[in-house]
Formats: C-alpha cells, structure tokens, sequence
C-alpha cells in the first residue's frame, strides 16, 4: 500500500508545456508597477521598475495550460533579466524550472509564457541570479533583486464560470485542464450537475480523445464550522479513480484538508484517508476501509482541532455505526481564503484500466458554523 498526496501542485516540479491561450490587453487602470527603493541608482539615474503590459486570468493552476505575459521594465542595466512566478498555492516560476529567464529586449520589453494561477509576480534580477523553483514568500528587493512587479486576483480577469445552486450554497464547475495528485486531467463543465431530487452528479466520461472529470468548488470560504456530506455507495470505484473531499487554501501551502475515497492505483487494501497536508508527515494521514452503501463523511475544524467522522447511512439516524474516526491536534491549519472543492478524477495507474463512465452521487452538504 503506498500513500500519495492528492495535490494539485506541490509535485509539479517539471511542469510541461501546452498550447497558449489569448487573453485580453489589460487597461492602463489595470496595470500594476511596483518600484524599488533603497536599491543603487541605475544608469540615467531611472530607478528600476517593472510593469505588466499583458496578463493572464487568475484560474486554478494547471501544467496543461499556458497563457502569454508581457511587460516592460525602466532603468534596467545591461545583463538583467526577468523572473517570472505563478501563485498555486505557493509560488511557481515560470515557464519552467529549467528555463526560468525572460530577456529584456533593446527596446526594454519583455515576454514569455506562464502557467495559471492566482497571481502573477516579475523580478528583476542580476545575470547571476539563480531563483528557487518554488517559493512560499516573494523575496524582498535586497541585493540581485532590483524591482518587483505583482498582480492578484483583485485586478486579473477570470474566466466564465459555470455555477450550479446545491445543498442551498452556489458552486462553480471547473471546465479547464488540471492536476490532482500530479496527473494531468481534463474537466469538462457537462459532468457536474444537480437532478430534479436536489442530488449532485459528478461524473468521469469517456470522450473519443480520452477521459474527462469533474470538479465543483464553492464560491466563498465558511471557516470554522461542521461539514457534513452524505454520499451514496461508492465503493465501487475503480482503483484508478478518487473522490476527493477538500478544503483548500490556494494562497499558501499546507493549508488543506482532505477525506479521499480511492486505491491510487492498488486492486486491494483500504481505500479512504482523511488527510491534512503536507501528507508526508506520516501522522498526517489516516487510512480506513469505506464499507459499501450509503455513507456520511465529515470533518468539525475549529481552532487546534480537526475531527474526522465516517458513519453508515445518512448521519441522522441515532446510534449510526461508526466506520472511522480520527482527531487531528497538530499541523491544523488556520482559516483563511480556503475553499470546499468535491473532485472526482482518474489518478491514472497504467496497470488498471475502467471502460465504463464513473459516476458518483452526492446526496446533501451540510455546514453549521
């Protein structure tokens, strides 16, 4: 049996490439230049700055996609270069992490490409800077660092969004390319619904290119507070598939909790984990058998404490059979900009293989503050 951390990107080290997407020109309104102070003065006597001149959206990260990014920078001297991050939870550096320079050009423009995120960050650095490939803080302007350019979600663009009303709260329905557990997997909008009962759907689906998952995410944090979910029998899921309940904080890492239903590729063994991240802190996961049948899945966060609960039936029956249960005490993370994801997607082991759609229902969401 082997545990593997269902992220969608701290073991995306060596990210790849793909096709670059067109996003509009920001407004002058929209451009955000940081300048450097205390730093020695450039030629001409300019102080460098940096600007962005074109962004992407603020999406959800994703080694499947790229969009353009260009800039300009002032009072940069000969031999510096561009640096470029991308937010995911913490901060990426783009493109890649082994080509992680942008060249400024004569006329003191620049551009490249990144991958999505929730923020975008630039640096202008000295020729013998060498940027970390991740980083939980941008640095400050000290030394090789001249000037940093950084623009969040309260100015970028996002993309159109699909929502769908369930359990009372509004839910956003991915529809672009993403990595759970660093396995590149595509969503498609169509395979999350809500039926006429008030049950949600979420479905994988065999497309002639390949197969699509499917992802919904509320649209504001709850915090603190008692999560309930009551979920019909899936123990069937193929050991090539997992259902993933999450609370997650893309604004920083390790700031996630997690109750995943899957084998991650193993025909037999336990198949269900409650999680806090970083998940290779052997204390931090909680592996347990998921009986079939209907069953109610939760977790109660408060501060210094998550206590995880799994009974059969739909948890208002009393004296509902216990399945499992944990309490975690150390690593808790504290409430922020977390958001509930529920995501059902193909790990992709080669040695199993399904041929039929994947289909798992939802039957309630409950949260009591």
């Amino acid at each position: 049996m082997r545990t593997i951390w269902p992220r969608r990107y701290y073991d995306e080290l060596m990210i790849s490439r793909a096709p670059t997407m067109l996003v509009r020109r920001l407004s002058a309104a929209a451009i955000i230049s940081i300048v450097a102070t205390g730093c020695s003065p450039p030629d001409r006597g300019i102080p460098p700055s940096i600007e962005f001149t074109k962004l992407p959206p603020a999406e959800e990260g994703s080694s499947e996609i790229t969009f353009p990014i260009q800039g300009r920078v002032k009072g940069a001297r000969q031999g510096q270069r561009i640096v470029l991050f991308a937010r995911a939870g913490m901060w990426w550096v783009q493109p890649l992490v082994e080509k992680p320079f942008t060249a400024i050009e004569r006329d003191s423009t620049w551009k490249s490409t990144t991958h999505p995120g929730s923020a975008y960050a630039a640096l202008l650095v000295d020729a013998d800077y060498q940027p970390a490939a991740t980083l939980n803080e941008l640095p400050p302007i000290d030394g090789a660092i001249h000037a940093i350019a950084t623009a969040d979600e309260a100015i970028l663009e996002h993309a159109p969004t699909k929502k769908i009303e369930f359990s009372g709260y509004e839910w956003a329905v991915r529809q672009t390319p993403g990595n759970p557990a660093g396995i590149p997997n595509r969503y498609d909008g169509a395979n999350a619904w809500v039926d006429r009962d008030g049950l949600l759907h979420l479905r994988i689906e065999k497309q002639a290119d390949g197969w699509t998952s499917a992802e919904v995410s509320l649209f504001r944090s709850l915090g603190y507070g008692s999560y309930r979910f009551v979920v019909k029998d899936i123990s069937h899921l193929d050991p090539t598939v997992v259902f993933a309940i999450s609370s997650w904080d893309g604004s920083g890492p390790y700031r996630q909790m997690d109750i995943e239903i899957g084998r991650w590729g193993e025909a037999v063994g336990k198949n269900a984990q409650y999680v806090l991240q970083p998940y290779y802190i052997p204390a931090n996961v909680v592996r347990f058998l998921a009986p079939p049948g209907r069953l109610t899945y939760s977790f109660d966060w408060e501060p210094g404490r998550a206590a995880f609960r799994t009974v059969r039936g739909g948890g208002d029956e009393p004296g509902a059979p216990v399945v499992a249960s944990h309490v975690f005490t150390s690593g808790v993370p504290l409430p922020g900009s977390e958001i509930l994801h529920l995501n059902l997607y193909v790990f992709g082991d080669r040695r199993v293989h399904f041929e039929q759609t994947v289909e798992v229902i939802v039957e309630k969401f409950e949260y009591l503050p």
